[in-house]
């Protein structure tokens, strides 16, 4: 089959099993998904079940239906790693021979000392933590002397966070655009990140200025093929930072999963051939990582409410896919990413509703995406695009 518009959201964390290699990583036993439907007594998705979210995983309150409405499987990640980059660019099929660095213990001397002459100024932290923790500890010594706050985590991330009063977001940026041209090479972080925030100590808030500085990809990823055959490619949410613009021709930022629904909705009404790619960040940004198995439920359950304005505006040839980056399962002691499989669902007028079984690479469904819109496939991944075809 042939499509129009294709519309991919990535449910930023929503993991469904454990990879047989997870105890690698320390997640042994992570299901975002179904731990968090166990913990609140079951989930009510009626919309997702329906699509046959259940048949993919036993998950309270999600049964297996007998007929569904969509095309359904897991996808397990070749690329080493459960952050956020590696995800979503084997999802556009890029695998990765190895991870992006990590730094548990912070930044080398050399890293930092580069940065701290090319600033200007020192810098406090270098720790690895998490944002709201590294702001509460050092957010008064910051103020105090204005020097920026360098922190990392389990992600291969560089974050400066800064009191948008002592160090507005401009010169934050520059900071960051700085940093991003350090790391390279073997110190090549997947992302730099700016993070705002404002308050006073004990009451500090991040803004919405955060900015995402992410390497570059390599091309001849989905995204790179399909603006080359002159269609569109409207990144939702924080998809154009994550490729570092590379690849899209339209990016629109949003304030939370709801806000990403509805802007999604209004491309869908208005993009003819091409690929809408929306990512939800709050499951998550604010349940995941903050082990919120409750606020990470009802999350669910609103997308799930949702669901029904998606599907409902797609074309005869249109398709809506549902996905996932990786697992970080809220209910597990720790409160970094999980490598997961994770939910592949395939929905449109013209897609056959059939198990897809288990795919070996997230890069499947770039093979796919890019037979579906007939134009050439990056090297990595097996298409399905021939079982979608209804008889």
């Amino acid at each position: 089959m042939k499509a129009e518009c294709v519309t991919l959201m990535v449910l930023d964390s929503v993991g469904i099993g454990a990879m047989p290699d997870a105890p690698k990583y320390g997640d042994e036993g992570a299901n975002t998904l179904a731990n968090v439907a166990r913990a609140v007594g079951g989930l009510y998705i009626p919309n997702l079940s329906a699509m046959g979210l259940g048949c993919i995983w036993e998950i309270q309150g999600a049964e297996p239906v007998d007929k569904p409405i969509s095309a359904y499987g897991k996808m397990a990640e070749k690329s080493p790693g459960k952050d956020t980059t590696t995800g979503h660019w084997e999802i556009a099929g890029i695998v990765l021979e190895k991870p992006f660095p990590l730094y548990p213990n912070g930044f080398p001397p050399e890293i930092i000392t580069t940065l701290e002459e090319s600033i200007g100024t020192k810098i406090l932290g270098n720790i690895k933590a998490s944002g709201t923790e590294t702001i509460e500890t050092l957010g008064k010594e910051h103020l105090k002397t204005g020097y920026p706050i360098v922190y990392t985590s389990a992600d291969s991330v560089f974050q400066v966070a800064a009191h948008e009063e002592i160090i507005p977001p401009a010169r934050l940026y520059r900071i960051c655009e700085k940093a991003r041209r350090i790391l390279t090479g073997e110190h090549g972080v997947g992302r730099v990140i700016a993070r705002p925030f404002v308050g006073e100590p004990g009451r500090f808030v991040r803004t919405g200025n955060r900015k995402d500085y992410s390497i570059q990809p390599p091309e001849g990823n989905m995204l790179d093929n399909i603006v080359e055959a002159g269609m569109e490619v409207i990144g939702v949410g924080k998809i154009s930072d994550i490729f570092a613009g590379r690849g899209v021709t339209e990016s629109i930022k949003t304030v939370d999963n709801m806000d990403g629904i509805d802007k999604t909705v209004e491309f869908m009404g208005k993009l003819g051939k091409g690929l809408i790619f929306t990512n939800l960040v709050d499951f998550d940004m604010h349940f995941g990582h903050r082990n919120d198995y409750l606020g990470y439920a009802n999350a669910l359950e609103e997308f799930d409410q949702r669901l029904p304005e998606l599907t409902s505006i797609l074309g005869k040839r249109d398709i809506l896919v549902l996905t996932a980056d990786h697992g970080c399962d809220p209910t597990t002691p720790g409160t970094d990413h999980s490598r997961e499989f994770v939910p592949l669902l395939v929905y449109g007028p013209g897609v056959r509703a059939q198990n897809l079984g288990t795919r070996d690479s997230f890069a499947d469904l770039a093979a796919t995406i890019c037979q579906l819109l007939d134009i050439a496939a990056p090297p990595h991944g097996t298409s399905f695009a021939q079982h979608l075809t209804k008889a």
